[in-house]
């Protein structure tokens, strides 16, 4: 693909992820016109809305499985793991900010996103049996109160860069909020 057709896409597919966590309903027209390239750019690759929408998770599922990749969820200490996670979670969430439950409408992606949440359980799981967590928790609420912690931080607090927010995410999970 030329560097300027990339970049087209990659634009239409952060557009397209900006103006549908926005609104399900925003039309492709709309779309093209944020992004700046023509409506029939977009048609050429992307037959429907629900096309470019599927598109924008498939992409975003894509930058997640290298996040959980790079992250060595299975064998890096887990403070550098979360950490690595943490960040690199918190820039594909600003780059496509699609809510996760627009995945139930195309059950490949739903598939992965499970598959995704899976290997991060396995990693608190890991983190529990460390010690670094609680192993007393009921289940599934580590991973409750991360995916929460990111979320909040990650859009409530858009001042603050990647490595930051991973910093007090980090901070809150393992440590908490308590004085000392």
């Amino acid at each position: 693909m030329r560097s300027d057709a990339a970049r087209n896409l990659d634009t239409i597919l952060r557009t397209g992820a900006r103006l549908l966590a926005e609104d399900p309903g925003t039309s492709i027209t709309a779309i093209a016109a944020e992004a700046g390239v023509s409506r029939n750019a977009v048609h050429r690759r992307f037959a429907t809305r629900e096309a470019l929408r599927d598109a924008v998770l498939h992409t975003k599922l894509d930058a997640i499985d290298a996040i959980l990749g790079e992250a060595r969820l299975d064998r890096a200490p887990v403070a550098v793991a979360l950490h690595r996670f943490v960040e690199g979670i918190i820039a594909v969430m600003r780059r496509y900010p699609i809510d996760q439950d627009q995945m139930r409408c195309d059950a490949e992606s739903y598939g992965r996103m499970l598959a995704q949440r899976e290997r991060i359980a396995a990693f608190l799981q890991r983190a529990m049996d460390e010690g670094m967590i609680r192993s007393d928790l009921p289940d599934g609420l580590a991973q409750a109160l991360l995916h929460q912690i990111v979320m909040l931080l990650g859009r409530q607090f858009r001042d603050l860069d990647a490595p930051e927010v991973a910093d007090i995410a980090v901070d809150t999970l393992l440590v908490g909020i308590g004085g000392s």
